[in-house]
């Protein structure tokens, strides 16, 4: 059977403000993620490397073992970027029926990668970025940023990018970049009107494409990924931007 895919609707990084603001979604390709960030491509590919020792997820309630993860906060204003002290990752069951209302903590993103210049201007740019979406360029900053590196692999069968379906984060900005993708098929990105009928699928494969989205105003999910040889993976990077706080901060420092 053929196995249909339909290319990412990118646009230029000129137009990502507009985009997000007129359509609630916007697509970049790898190229123009590295101009818009303002690193040489060579630079986020480096990054690639820490995917390959990601611990297991060990919060799946579907009884899965096909997804691996770290998990890091920072905070994002008046120029400058910091990350945070670990802090478990929380949402609420309206945004996540099938993990939310849980406290899941996972091991830290290792500091090395932090601490490259591509990692720091990837924060500072998506910060100037809610910025412009959400404030017409003024800053409306702090961002509260919570950063995932996913690996979704195929070797007991099917894998499941988002388990929880279709969903909304409870955040303002969303951003999935897809890191790498070897042997599989299937993870198509379908991005949604959350209160319209209008929606787009399509499926990234170039390492360092991003799908960016309104949170408020779209939902989105990724389909399920199939092995087409042995050792067979899906790596991405999932960043969500807030402003307030992050959620499940009165968790932080309880009484």
């Amino acid at each position: 059977m053929t196995h249909v895919t339909f290319s990412p609707p990118y646009i230029r990084p000129a137009q990502l403000a507009q985009q997000l603001r007129s359509q609630g979604y916007a697509v970049l390709s790898p190229a123009d993620v590295a101009a818009w960030i303002g690193v040489a491509l060579e630079q986020l590919q480096a990054l690639c490397g820490d995917w390959a020792d990601l611990p297991p997820d060990e919060h799946l309630k579907d009884g899965g073992r096909y997804r691996r993860r770290r998990h890091s906060c920072f905070i994002a204003g008046d120029g400058g970027l910091r990350q945070v002290a670990h802090r478990a990752h929380w949402q609420p069951v309206e945004y996540n029926a099938l993990h939310g209302g849980m406290l899941r903590m996972f091991a830290p993103m290792h500091a090395e990668l932090v601490a490259q210049p591509a990692w720091q201007r990837l924060l500072l740019q998506m910060g100037h970025l809610c910025d412009q979406v959400f404030g017409a360029g003024a800053p409306m900053g702090p961002w509260f940023m919570e950063a995932h590196q996913f690996r979704i692999d195929t070797a007991h069968g099917i894998g499941r990018p988002t388990p929880e379906g279709a969903h909304r984060d409870g955040v303002d900005l969303v951003a999935v970049f897809l890191v790498g993708r070897e042997k599989v098929k299937g993870g198509e990105t379908r991005v949604f009107e959350a209160m319209g009928p209008q929606g787009q699928r399509f499926t990234l494969t170039e390492p360092w494409s991003v799908m960016l989205l309104d949170d408020a105003r779209m939902i989105h999910e990724t389909t399920p990924i199939q092995p087409l040889g042995e050792g067979g993976y899906r790596d991405t990077l999932v960043l969500t931007c807030r402003r307030g706080n992050f959620q499940g901060a009165e968790f932080d420092h309880p009484a």
